[in-house]
């Protein structure tokens, strides 16, 4: 189900959207991130930032840019990595994002959590800040909250 919510939020999404994804480890929110990028049409590798901190994939639609603020102290400190014109022209998808959810003054938050009864299971709630953010979380509720309900 991940796979195919990804998808479809791909579909709403474009330049200077920000999703702020949140969750332990292994929660999915890379995976989530590989099939946001895959149904935005890239022949790009997609893997975990972590260590780089920041990657930009080319898609049809306009690039992504997939950050990991896992290592970053705060919004100061992601703000000195200069990325703000990516920001403007391209889709931001956060991997712990509540680290710097400061730096921005609208974005999708989709926290991730695990169900421990069910193997591999996962509730994805999504909250929205700011005016554009609000209206993509209705579009997407309108679009697709009876098939994952």
């Amino acid at each position: 189900m991940t796979a195919e919510i990804a998808a479809s939020l791909a579909e709403l999404l474009g330049p200077g959207d920000v999703v702020l994804l949140q969750g332990g480890l292994a929660a999915g929110k890379t995976f989530f991130t590989r099939h946001l990028v895959q149904a935005l049409g890239t022949r790009d590798d997609i893997s975990s930032p972590t260590y780089m901190i920041a990657n930009i994939y080319q898609t049809k639609r306009c690039d992504v840019l997939h950050v990991d603020a896992y290592r970053l102290s705060g919004a100061q400190e992601f703000h000195n990595l200069g990325l703000e014109e990516e920001i403007e022209t391209s889709i931001s998808v956060i991997e712990w994002g509540g680290r710097i959810v400061e730096a921005f003054d609208a974005y999708l938050h989709i926290t991730f959590t695990a169900v421990p009864e069910q193997d591999g299971a996962r509730v994805l709630e999504v909250a929205a800040l700011g005016q554009r953010a609000h209206r993509l979380l209705a579009q997407f509720h309108k679009r697709y909250s009876c098939e994952w309900l």
